[in-house]
This record gives C-alpha cells, sequence and structure tokens, in this order.
C-alpha cells in the first residue's frame, strides 16, 4: 500500500459536507481493488458502479476508529468496497435503518450473559471479530477485515458476514430470511424457508459427524482442528444457526462460490436470485 499524507485522508472522508458521495483517488481505488482476489471477477461496468456504491456508503456511514485506531482512507475504503459488494445490484438502501460503523484495531470484547438450565445468570467477555446490532451500528476487527480472501479454499470475509446480518435484520430477527422486495419475483418466504432448513440440516450434520471423529486428545487451539473441517464448503460456524448459516454462506457467494454451488446447489441458486448475481458463471 503506498504512503498517503495523513492529514489528507483524515479529512478526505469527513462527512462535512452535502455532498451524496466521496471522491476515492484512482490510486487508492486501484490498489484496494487488488488487495481483494475477489473482486478480480468483476468486469469494468460492475467495478465502475462498485466504486459509485462505495463512495456514497461512505457518504451515508459515519466510520469510527476505536481502541486506538486511526482511521485512514485506506481502511474506509477497503471496507466499503467489501461492503458494497452484496448490495451491488441492489442498492444502497438495504443498509437503511442504521448510521454507524465502528472499527477496532482487532478482535475486541463484547460483554455477554447467559442463563443456563438452573436459571443461574452467567456474565462474561467474549473475544469477536465483528458484530451488527439491531438498528445500531456494525462493529468489525481491521485486523480481520484485511484477512477477506480465500486460504486453503474456506471462505472468509467478516465485513460481508456482518453486513448480511443487517440485510437479516431489516424484517426482524437475524434468522436467515431477509426481506424480498419487487425485484425478487420469484422468491417467497415458504420457499426460501424450506431450502435453507434443508440446506442448514444438512450442513449440520456434517459438521457433527466431524466433531465426533475429532480425537479427545486435540488441542482446538491448533492448526489440526482446522483440516478436519477443511471439507466443508465454508466455516462450521455456520452450523450455530440459521441466522448465522445465511450470514457465512454469503460470504462464501462472494469469496469461494464454486464450492458453495458444488456442496448445495439449491442454496446457491437462491442466494443468486436474492444478490442478483451469479459469481460463479463469471468465472466460467
Amino acid at each position: 500500500m503506498p504512503a498517503h499524507n495523513s492529514k489528507m485522508l483524515r479529512t478526505l472522508f469527513e462527512r462535512l459536507t452535502r455532498s451524496s458521495s466521496v471522491v476515492i483517488p484512482d490510486q487508492l481505488w486501484t490498489s484496494t481493488l487488488a488487495s481483494l482476489p475477489f473482486m478480480l471477477r468483476l468486469n469494468a461496468d460492475e467495478c465502475s458502479r462498485l466504486r459509485k456504491l462505495a463512495s456514497q456508503l461512505l457518504s451515508q456511514k459515519q466510520m469510527t476508529g476505536a481502541a486506538g485506531l486511526e482511521l485512514t482512507a485506506a481502511i474506509q475504503v477497503n471496507i466499503a468496497m467489501q461492503a458494497s459488494l452484496p448490495v451491488l445490484n441492489l442498492g444502497l438502501d438495504w443498509y437503511r435503518g442504521w448510521n454507524s460503523i465502528i472499527v477496532y484495531p482487532r478482535e475486541f470484547l463484547v460483554p455477554r450473559e447467559l442463563t443456563d438450565d438452573d436459571g443461574v445468570v452467567h456474565q462474561y467477555v467474549e473475544p469477536i471479530a465483528g458484530e451488527a446490532w439491531d438498528g445500531g451500528p456494525l462493529l468489525l476487527s481491521w485486523e480481520d477485515a484485511q484477512q477477506s480472501a480465500t486460504a486453503g479454499g474456506a471462505a472468509y470475509s467478516v465485513v460481508m458476514h456482518e453486513f448480511a446480518h443487517k440485510i437479516d435484520l431489516l424484517n426482524g430477527d437475524a434468522d436467515g430470511v431477509p426481506p424480498f422486495s419487487s425485484v425478487h419475483k420469484k422468491l417467497s418466504t415458504a420457499r426460501w424457508r424450506r431450502v435453507m432448513h434443508d440446506t442448514f440440516e444438512r450442513f449440520a450434520a456434517e459438521v457433527e459427524l466431524i466433531e465426533a471423529e475429532l480425537p479427545a486428545d486435540l488441542d482446538l487451539e491448533s492448526d489440526t482442528e482446522e483440516r478436519y473441517f477443511a471439507r466443508l464448503p465454508f466455516d462450521a460456524y455456520a452450523a450455530q444457526d440459521t441466522g448465522e448459516f445465511f450470514a457465512v454462506s454469503s460470504e462464501a457467494f462472494f469469496v469461494a462460490p464454486q464450492r458453495l454451488r458444488s456442496a448445495f446447489p439449491e442454496w446457491y441458486a437462491l442466494l443468486t436470485e436474492f444478490f442478483l448475481q451469479n459469481p460463479v458463471a463469471l468465472h466460467e
């Protein structure tokens, strides 16, 4: 990444004007595009529209650095570019109802509360890479946002994951069933639920089989565990619930679409209808 004047970058994306978009410098756009391999499938027209959406998103959302992170233009453009890809053919209105993106340097701690079967409340903190609050801000780890790529065949984009949650939350809980609009002429909630639940159950069953194979003395902090889950088309975290399944498989849809389509062709086809994109077709 080339060096930039830090003062210029801090003011470049200040939201102090009434402009509906900001200007992203050519060199910064090109270098950021090159740093995200899954963007290479886009043609010139799609890149142009993505740049326009990213510019508008930077104007519409207030991005803030936390825990000492200096929020540069490079960070903002990278996040805006990834966030804009899922709505390339849908529009930024799908990110309506909230304004703030908070960026931490790395994983951050979030307080949690859990009530067990005996009614005892347990309070703890959990290190996370991202979180989308219903009606509130979207939180991201910049360290994790930079890792958006395909590593060993696994798809990863914490940015698209959390923005997928925001889409899901538009019509209530993050349950994996996003709202549909007039552009989704063939989609129905009944059809979506049927395909999603069938695919989710098959995926969760595969995760359970792998977990049953894990040696009792396996060090869960080692890389050895990852080898057991490598045959999955995307992260095993998707088996948590249908909301996470939608978010994780949305990552895979854009980052490693071939593996997703090979494993779950009907679910992949449904995602093409929702996002109005077909990433695999652009590789063929």
